[in-house]
C-alpha cells in the first residue's frame, strides 16, 4: 500500500495520475499547504524540503517501508517499482529522463512564478509577470515543437508525460491558450481523455 501525501497542485496531480495509470493501490493523506501543514515535524520527516508530494510505500525495495520525496524522484521510483512508463535502459530511458528533467527544471518553476505574480498587488506584479509569462510561453513552444515530432514527449507514454501534464493542467492560470500550441492541445486532450488520468485528477487531494 502506498500512502500519498499531497495537495491539489500540479505536483500532487502528477503523482495521483501516475498511481492510477500504474494501477497501484494507494491512500491519500491531504497536506493542507494553505495552513502550513507541510512544515509540521511529522511531514518534515518524510520531506526534508517541506514540499508536497511525498509517498510512503509499505513494500519498499527490501520489503520494508520506504518514504520518497520530490515529485520527479517519486515518478522514477514508481516506474521502476512497476516496470511501467520508463524503459529499463537505452535511448528510450534517456529520452524520458531528459523530458522529466525539462519539466522539473523549467516547466514547473517558471509557470509557478506566473502563479505567484498573479497573486500579488497589481502595482508590484508587472515586471515579474511579464518576465515569467514570456518564459512560460517559450516553454510551451518547446513542448509544442517536440510534440509535433511524435504522439508523446519521449516516444511511448511515460512518466515524463505525467509530470508535464500536471502543469499543463493549469494552462488557463498561466494565461496560455492551448489553441496557440496545437500539438500541445492535441496531446493534452488525448491524455485528459484517458480514464486513469481522469481518475487521477478527480481523486480528492484536499
Amino acid at each position: 500500500m502506498i500512502q500519498l501525501y499531497a495537495w491539489d497542485t500540479p505536483n500532487g496531480r502528477k503523482i495521483s495520475v501516475a498511481l492510477e495509470e500504474m494501477g497501484l493501490t494507494y491512500r491519500v493523506e491531504p497536506v493542507d499547504i494553505t495552513k502550513g501543514r507541510q512544515f509540521e515535524p511529522a511531514f518534515l520527516r518524510l520531506s526534508p524540503n517541506n514540499r508536497i508530494p511525498a509517498i510512503v510505500d509499505s513494500e519498499g525495495p527490501d520489503g520494508a517501508p520506504i518514504s520518497v520525496f520530490e515529485s520527479g524522484a517519486i515518478l522514477v521510483y514508481l516506474a521502476e517499482k512497476t516496470g511501467l512508463f520508463l524503459p529499463a535502459s537505452g535511448r528510450g530511458r534517456v529520452q524520458v529522463m531528459e523530458w522529466l528533467m525539462w519539466q522539473m527544471g523549467g516547466f514547473g518553476p517558471m509557470p509557478g512564478q506566473v502563479h505567484h505574480f498573479l497573486g500579488v498587488d497589481e502595482k508590484d506584479r508587472a515586471y515579474g509577470l511579464e518576465r515569467y509569462q514570456k518564459e512560460t510561453r517559450r516553454l510551451y513552444g518547446v513542448l509544442d515543437k517536440r510534440l509535433g515530432e511524435g504522439e508523446f514527449v519521449a516516444g511511448a507514454l511515460s512518466i515524463a508525460d505525467f509530470a508535464i501534464l500536471g502543469w499543463a493542467w493549469r494552462h488557463a492560470r498561466h494565461r496560455v491558450d492551448l489553441a496557440d500550441y496545437p500539438n500541445v492541445q492535441r496531446w493534452y486532450e488525448a491524455l485528459m481523455a484517458r480514464p486513469a488520468v481522469q481518475r487521477g485528477f478527480s481523486v480528492a487531494l484536499t
